[in-house]
């Protein structure tokens, strides 16, 4: 008997330490993988926001560009003689630091890459650089188009102009080294303004639609629409004039930010897809 029962020990001794490892694997792996509460992997072709939380915004801000970094919120603000670029508190609204552009110029989209932070200006065909910790002006570039919106896909600046085509810009040259051609169902796709890079993909809100569009940055081809139009809903929504304009992506929170020109709130909020007949 005694025999039996100590052979036994050290089979049951075994299974709960390869019980423990798996469970320590599988806690580790959670930690390390993201959770996707915002955007899902499997993401639909067509989809709706749901609202997560709202946060303060000056509705005196008339917002063409919008980023997150560093815990906290960029914001190029546009309008001649109102121009401005900010860093906000996410929290309260606050703003912690505020650059006033020069009266001829029209703030619009704006990105940070390799610790700069590049925004562009409407039909002044300037652009400008800064140091993101204090506002400090590094340069200035140029460019052949209208303005509108900016991003980044960690090597290239892409800017947006109104038309159905993205411009990849080498950031050491300022040239144009490719032109993207944005295409839905086969047709061009106009009125592409602010951006955001996020997981690889190129978002897009269209000018006055309450519309973003999820695109394929190698092919053009939309790859996805978000219906945000349940942000109009409820007490002290944004008013119809004030379109939609402002995409920002925590890559490391995975939390995704949506606001407008003039809108009150700026919005975190998840996307869930929208299954049809």
């Amino acid at each position: 008997m005694a025999t039996k029962q100590n052979s036994k020990k050290p089979k049951n001794y075994r299974l709960f330490i390869t019980l423990a490892a798996l469970i320590l694997f599988v806690l580790v792996m959670r930690l390390r993988i993201p959770s996707y509460r915002a955007i899902p992997k499997d993401l639909g072709t067509n989809a709706a926001v749901t609202v997560l939380a709202k946060y303060p915004h000056d509705p005196a801000s008339f917002t063409q560009g919008l980023l997150y970094a560093d815990g906290v919120l960029y914001e190029s603000a546009g309008l001649y003689g109102q121009s401005t670029l900010r860093k906000l508190e996410l929290e309260s609204g606050a703003v912690l630091l505020e650059e006033h552009l020069d009266a001829q110029y029209f703030a619009e989209g704006l990105t940070l890459l390799d610790g700069k932070l590049y925004q562009l200006t409407w039909k002044e065909n300037k652009g400008f650089i800064y140091d993101p910790q204090d506002f400090r002006q590094l340069g200035t570039f140029t460019y052949s188009t209208e303005g509108w919106g900016l991003t980044t896909d960690g090597s290239s600046l892409i800017l947006s102009d109104g038309s159905a085509n993205l411009y990849f810009i080498d950031p050491k040259t300022m040239q144009t080294s490719r032109t993207l051609l944005v295409s839905l169902d086969g047709a061009p796709l106009e009125r592409l303004n602010e951006l955001e890079f996020i997981r690889g993909e190129i978002y897009a809100n269209i000018w006055y639609k309450d519309l973003i569009v999820r695109i394929n940055p190698e092919s053009g081809e939309v790859i996805g629409v978000i219906d945000c139009s349940i942000l109009r809903e409820g007490q002290d929504a944004p008013l119809p004039k004030d379109v939609l304009n402002g995409i920002a992506y925590d890559a490391q929170g995975d939390r995704l930010f949506i606001t407008g020109k003039n809108w009150p709130w700026i919005y975190e909020v998840s996307l869930e897809t929208v299954k049809t007949p």
